[in-house]
């Protein structure tokens, strides 16, 4: 699981950092806080030595050129997906020359917008405490944004891209609450035919290091030697993610907390919903239609988008 997508753009916590400067592409930042790290990533907030507006630079330490190159992956994934629901790059730089040898580090410097109101997970947590449950119309333009962000990495050209890690940790959320998809780490191309165990394997191990076992696929657990994967990993995903704007959290959280089986639970397709809410049987129901085990049985988000067009123009039509 990618940890740093807990924390990353958002500040949380007092982890004290040296005072120092960084330039990016010969702009002076002045570095204020830590607010996030997990793996090989921290994530800082800066100041704009001239503008002094408040950034959240990701910087990722590189220990070898293979390293380098995922690393400015993302940063390409950035260039290619421009939306006003995924998270902007606003700037980045390389730093440095790695060297196993010379046991010397290079860095990929990510600058990105910082949100101070904090992600989908934080917002879901307070509500969860005061046992306030969001609007059924706030759930469903909230998670509509969500969608046309998805939309647009499965519509990239000349290959469909997936996100692999959706969940509400990864969607800021700005003042007016629109949502704003973020960490394209884990994004990789969406269509991917497997040719034996070896692939199998290899795919297996990225989802387990890079898609949170509460969000994650079931094909993505345990991998067949020889399949088809496509983008709708990215549509179960969105199912446990509505599921927690309804419910706070992901329908295999509890699982994930007790410590009992997760990829048992996910590939059981059991989704238990509360007897008691204040939510519609269609969107109930359209919670069920994206947590299908079968991905085949899934739809795509173009689907998704237009039925949640019409459950907000029903719901609006019924006040």
């Amino acid at each position: 699981m990618n940890t740093i997508g807990l924390t990353i753009l958002v500040r949380m916590g007092n982890c004290l950092c040296a005072r120092e400067t960084i330039e990016i592409n010969g702009n002076k930042y002045y570095i204020r806080d830590c607010i996030g790290e997990g793996g090989f990533s921290t994530v800082v907030l800066v100041e704009s030595a001239t503008s002094h507006k408040l950034y959240a630079l990701k910087r990722i330490t590189c220990h070898a050129q293979t390293d380098e190159k995922v690393a400015l992956s993302e940063v390409e994934f950035h260039k290619a997906l421009c939306h006003p629901n995924i998270v902007e790059c606003i700037d980045s730089d390389l730093v440095g020359v790695p060297d196993l040898v010379g046991n010397k580090t290079s860095q990929v410097l990510i600058l990105l917008p910082y949100f101070p109101r904090g992600t989908l997970h934080d917002e879901l947590i307070r509500r969860q405490e005061t046992n306030t449950p969001l609007e059924e119309t706030t759930v469903l333009t909230t998670f509509r944004g969500i969608c046309e962000a998805t939309l647009c990495m499965h519509s990239a050209k000349p290959h469909p891209l997936a996100h692999r890690d959706i969940k509400t940790a990864n969607v800021l959320l700005k003042e007016d609450f629109t949502p704003v998809l973020m960490d394209l780490g884990s994004t990789a191309r969406a269509r991917v035919e497997v040719n034996g165990s070896s692939d199998a394997r290899k795919l297996q191990d990225e989802a387990a290091e890079k898609s949170s076992m509460a969000y994650r696929a079931p094909e993505l657990f345990n991998v067949e030697a020889f399949c088809h994967i496509d983008e709708r990993t990215d549509v179960w995903s969105l199912g446990c993610l509505l599921y927690a704007l309804c419910f706070y959290k992901s329908p295999f959280e509890a699982v994930y907390e007790r410590g009992d089986s997760v990829a048992l639970a996910v590939v059981s397709g059991n989704i238990k919903v509360p007897d008691s809410h204040p939510y519609s049987k269609d969107v109930i129901e359209l919670i069920e239609s994206l947590l299908k085990v079968n991905p085949e049985e899934r739809p795509y988000v173009d689907w998704i988008v237009n039925s949640v067009d019409q459950l907000i123009n029903k719901s609006a039509g019924a006040v």
